[in-house]
């Protein structure tokens, strides 16, 4: 499991650092939510950390932008990330401000 550099990071998470160790061993933690880059599709979509208990994401890591303490602040979080795309950038393309150069993933490709 990959963290973005610049974790965007909810009011309501305490002790970030250690929900990073606890998610890279995949542990079931109440009431964390992730907000992740999906690499197959180039979209961004926040899930309940639990979903990480499924065999799929053992094989395919996700790439965490950031991390909640609700579905709520997620959403804050995702329109937060989008409001300072718009005001940095002129556009809404998410991807785009946050990764602006090629960046070269553990599965070789390049881009995310």
């Amino acid at each position: 499991m990959e963290f973005y550099p610049k974790l965007y990071i909810g009011e309501t998470v305490k002790k970030p650092e250690k929900i990073k160790k606890k998610l890279k061993k995949y542990a079931k933690l109440n009431n964390i939510w992730l907000i992740v880059y999906a690499k197959e599709n180039g979209q961004f979509e926040f899930y309940h950390c639990v979903m990480l208990q499924q065999y799929y994401y053992k094989e395919n890591p996700p790439y965490v932008v950031g991390i909640a303490g609700s579905r709520e602040e997620a959403a804050q979080i995702v329109r937060r990330i989008a409001e300072e795309a718009v005001r940095e950038t002129g556009k809404a393309d998410l991807a785009a401000y946050l990764f602006p150069d090629p960046v070269r993933l553990k599965t070789g490709r390049e881009g995310l």
